[in-house]
């Protein structure tokens, strides 16, 4: 009996070190340090936004205090993490948007290496078939995928969005001969005021920032 009560005993004390362990790694992924450890080692590709650029727009997040955002074209996840980071601040939810299956799950990956896979959902599918599904309205919108079809995007996702929106589109400069019916359409609507800005020099490149105003 006393055995008995001795294995109980030790088995209660290791089911305790492990949930101690399982939270304390749960912690570790949120803390300030190891996200910032993990973003600059993150291996990057060309598909990613650069590091600066990523930075913008978590400033422009939490700047606007967005709840509800969407980014068409996600990667591997970059521009996310650090999106996810600042609607993780505001309270708020991101739904990424992406066609490669390599991609969405490289990207689940990475968000649920630096615990924000309660913040954002990676969505896999053809942008233009998975935007008419996302329900609600929208306060911020990141498009950084097919730039011919950067106005399709901004079409399905318009009715979605609320005044005072914020709409940002990537790689404006360098590919704005693919983009030019967006580009003419942001800069010219009464509903949105727009300025274009070089936030890196890496890609030498810039984006977008549009705002909703009615």
């Amino acid at each position: 009996m006393k055995r008995y009560k001795l294995l109980i005993v030790v088995l209660c004390v290791l089911v305790g070190v492990n949930v101690v362990l399982v939270y304390s790694g749960e912690q570790n992924k949120m803390s300030n340090e190891f996200r910032k450890r993990f973003i600059k080692n993150f291996q990057r590709t060309s598909l990613n936004t650069t590091e600066h650029d990523a930075m913008m727009l978590r400033i422009l997040v939490e700047s606007a205090r967005a709840k509800r955002g969407i980014e068409v074209g996600s990667a591997t996840g970059f521009g996310a993490i650090n999106m996810g980071i600042a609607f993780e601040r505001t309270g708020g939810h991101l739904y990424t948007l992406e066609i490669d299956s390599r991609m969405v799950k490289k990207c689940r990956d990475n968000l649920r290496k630096v615990g924000l896979q309660n913040t954002v959902t990676c969505i896999e599918g053809d942008a233009l078939k998975t935007l008419p599904t996302l329900e609600g309205e929208y306060d911020f919108v990141f498009i950084d995928a097919v730039k011919r079809d950067y106005l399709k995007y901004l079409k399905l996702i318009e009715p979605k969005l609320k005044p005072g929106a914020v709409i940002v589109g990537d790689n404006v400069i360098r590919s704005a001969g693919a983009m030019r019916d967006f580009l003419r359409y942001i800069q010219e609507s009464p509903k949105y005021d727009t300025v274009i800005i070089r936030a890196s020099m890496e890609k030498n490149d810039g984006m977008s920032v549009s705002y909703k105003i009615k």
